[in-house]
């Protein structure tokens, strides 16, 4: 039994969509608020604190990827995890949805039962992240009990995925990871995201905390250097 009731936020268009995800998401224990205009997105999920928050990408007004950025910009939101529910199946979607800091992505006709799996996975994430000790890495500290980077004394802020990837690799010194292994262990196997999001999360890592932290090794993977590269 779940001890935690969570707090999920829905924003979607479409009436029909709204009314499957609150009855099965409250029927799973968890406390649902939902939208349909997302303009009223930012104003709802500062009040409301959610857990997760669920978007659309194609909305009226204020399309779910806008909506997005507009979440991660907030210091207050920062540990709410972003899920994109979306009819949208081209790649160029995906890697913007990513881009703008989401954690997971998925295809619709919605299938509440891999739904409610994929949520489970990122919250059970979200407790396990109390527990775990920081990796110190020279001039880079990472510590998971905060989600918080430290390089030398900037604080950085990292969206969760981003941030569970540098993790995981720096918990895993010098060992060579493919995309496929990397999507397994951060993002889960029953994850439908392309393998180029690896490359996307990598990129903007680097971008935040520098190049020398993360080797590309051409044409195999990534691997991670505790105390960057020479």
């Amino acid at each position: 039994m779940r001890k935690k009731k969570y707090k999920i936020l829905v924003v979607d268009d479409e009436p029909d969509i709204i009314e499957i995800l609150q009855y099965n998401l409250e029927k799973e224990g968890f406390e649902v608020r939902s939208l349909i205009d997302s303009r009223e997105t930012l104003t709802a999920a500062l009040e409301f604190k959610p857990d997760l928050a669920i978007l659309d990408i194609m909305m009226p007004y204020q399309d779910g990827v806008e909506t997005c950025r507009l979440l991660r910009q907030e210091k207050e939101l920062s540990d709410t995890y972003i899920l994109f529910l979306t009819a949208r199946t081209e790649e160029y979607s995906e890697i913007a949805a990513f881009e703008t800091g989401a954690d997971d992505y998925l295809i619709k006709p919605i299938r509440p039962r891999a739904l409610i799996s994929r949520i489970n996975s990122l919250l059970t994430r979200e407790v396990k992240r109390i527990h775990a000790a920081p990796p110190d890495n020279g001039n880079l500290v990472i510590d998971k009990m905060s989600y918080t980077v430290h390089v030398g004394d900037r604080i950085i802020s990292l969206p969760k995925k981003e941030f569970e990837l540098l993790h995981f690799l720096a918990e895993n010194p010098r060992k060579i990871f493919n995309r496929d292994a990397l999507l397994d262990k951060v993002w889960g196997l029953d994850s439908q995201v392309l393998s180029r999001t690896v490359d996307v999360h990598i990129r903007k890592i680097r971008e935040k905390i520098g190049e020398e932290y993360i080797t590309t090794i051409k044409g195999v993977g990534y691997k991670f250097e505790p105390e960057g590269k020479e």
